[in-house]
């Protein structure tokens, strides 16, 4: 996880060990764009050769904005979203 400003990015927190790959594809966003969300809500679905991952929030926070869409490839380290983080 790291920021931009105030935002945070969201990427894959940890790669699947058993993955020779480093490039994965978005399957399914289960939050859409402008929702709030709690830490460790489960954002979107990705798959890395034939492992699905859920890809969970690092923050509290309004997803700002979806960078790789479903059926998006990323690799391993992209960022796949933005978040406006809570203000604590």
């Amino acid at each position: 996880m790291s920021d931009d400003g105030d935002r945070v990015a969201v990427t894959l927190a940890e790669w699947p060990d058993d993955a020779d790959s480093d490039e994965g594809v978005v399957v399914n966003w289960f939050i859409r764009q402008g929702a709030a969300v709690d830490p460790e809500t489960s954002l979107c679905e990705v798959q890395i050769e034939k492992v699905s991952v859920d890809v969970l929030a690092p923050v509290a926070g309004t997803l700002e904005e979806i960078v790789v869409s479903e059926d998006g490839e990323f690799a391993r380290g992209d960022t796949l979203a933005w978040m406006d983080p809570d203000d604590e």
